[in-house]
């Protein structure tokens, strides 16, 4: 038995799942705008004061589960912004 691709319609939901980086181990729903899913997702995370930093996921892996749709991205950290190294946050 072999797995085929599994197909989105416009309107269709699915499971993203964020593999590396800032997001690792996180999850979300989206909502396909065409057929099929993102080829990438750019996310905005802010700090405390308000900076905001663009983190890039690519590489998606989709999967049928049951009646659901999982994609699994993979963060593409030369593509996203520098992330402030932990050791200097506290520093001003």
């Amino acid at each position: 038995m072999t797995e085929s691709t599994p197909t989105l319609a416009h309107g269709d939901e699915y499971i993203v799942f964020y593999v590396s980086g800032p997001y690792d181990g996180q999850n979300d729903r989206r909502i396909a705008t065409e057929e099929g899913w993102d080829d990438y997702l750019t996310l905005i995370a802010a700090d405390a004061e308000g900076s905001e930093t663009q983190l890039r996921y690519d590489r998606p892996v989709a999967k049928q589960v049951g009646e659901q749709v999982h994609v699994t991205y993979t963060w593409d950290k030369a593509d996203s912004d520098p992330l402030e190294d932990l050791d200097e946050r506290n520093d001003l």
